[in-house]
């Protein structure tokens, strides 16, 4: 039985489910899962992330993470978790550009967050077996504080979506058509699970709400206020609330229907990141502005990087600057990536001081 012909059992057993569901269903089934079965990254993949474009992006997080730990007052040990790793290639170059700091190096206890056993294999190959995994962050033990990073993980937290109709609020459902495939519907009008906002007259337009994501930050931020640390979160997304559908479906870097191919295409939605921020400030964790991903590499320096390297490799110059414009440029990743920084009382981490 493939997933799909699960889904439609389910559905002829329960009824239509939620998108939320759905997307749980289609990226972590166990037996057909995306994450569980073929998760693929990279040019010959369904999707490239920032530390696949260039090293200078994981070695910038590894200096951001090295003065961040300093401006903790360098405390050892200390735990250093990557949720969501992919290939371990930002984490690799993380760990390379820290060795300018044998002390953070040798203080952090390094854990990879992850459920994929096929992407805990490519970890594993990636950087080998000294490093400890974990299925969830409450795996990862407490009572040591923390530095965490989370690249494109807010992105595959299911959502659930409304649309404005005649009558108010209807919830977006999964069911099937009359020939029995899966299809688009609206369930029960019923008051939103979310307060008045602005624009919601207009009819047919649509709100997400990921309670995973908001959940997701709570969880970080509670560690963070026990124990002591910072979490950076990168990720696509809005930086103030919106209205708008986002979710797509992405199978061999080309979008699909998100109905077409249960289990075979990563879902994906864009990072709620006000909900995100409003989860972790309830908590009492300190949450400095959000950047854009270019405003947050440039203050870290990416452009002394990308000069540096081009220096040392004249024949590999405009690939590099190639790179740099695409982690940074407003028109490509620049932009619509966006960086959130969640930490505990005490100090203020490097790129989110206040800035004129």
């Amino acid at each position: 039985m493939s997933l799909r012909e699960r889904l439609a059992a389910q559905i002829r057993a329960s009824g239509p489910m939620s998108l939320a569901q759905y997307m749980t269903a289609c990226l972590h089934d166990p037996d057909f899962g995306y994450y569980a079965t073929r998760p693929a990254l990279g040019e010959g993949g369904d999707f490239i992330t920032a530390p696949l474009v260039s090293q200078m992006f994981g070695e910038l997080i590894g200096l951001w993470a090295v003065e961040t730990w300093s401006r903790m007052g360098r405390p050892a040990p200390f735990r250093l978790v990557e949720m969501g790793p992919g290939d371990g290639t930002l984490m690799g170059d993380l760990l390379r550009a820290a060795r300018l700091s044998p002390a953070f190096t040798e203080a952090a206890d390094v854990w990879l967050v992850e459920t994929s056993l096929p992407l805990r294999d490519r970890q594993r190959r990636a950087l080998g077996d000294h490093l400890a995994w974990a299925g969830a962050l409450a795996e990862v033990p407490a009572e040591a504080p923390m530095i965490l990073i989370a690249n494109e993980l807010l992105d595959c937290l299911p959502v659930r979506q409304f649309v404005r109709t005649e009558k108010g609020w209807a919830e977006r459902m999964v069911g099937l058509d009359a020939a029995g495939a899966l299809a688009f519907g609206l369930g029960q009008v019923f008051p939103p699970p979310f307060p008045a906002v602005t624009g919601a007259e207009m009819l047919g337009a649509v709100l997400e709400t990921s309670p995973a994501q908001a959940a997701l930050s709570d969880e970080i931020a509670a560690r963070l206020l026990a124990d002591g640390g910072a979490a950076l979160l990168i990720d696509y997304g809005r930086a103030v609330p919106g209205f708008g559908d986002t979710l797509q479906a992405l199978r061999g870097h080309r979008k699909e229907g998100p109905l077409e191919s249960p289990g075979e295409a990563d879902l994906t939605v864009h990072a709620d990141f006000p909900a995100v921020m409003a989860a972790a400030a309830a908590q009492g964790a300190q949450t400095p502005q959000i950047l854009t991903q270019g405003e947050f590499l440039v203050r870290l320096g990416i452009g002394a990087r990308a000069e540096a390297l081009a220096a040392a490799r004249p024949d590999l110059s405009d690939t590099i600057g190639r790179q740099l414009e695409r982690l940074v440029a407003p028109d490509q990743m620049g932009e619509l990536f966006k960086v959130a920084c969640l930490h505990s009382p005490g100090f203020v981490p490097p790129a989110f001081e206040t800035y004129p």
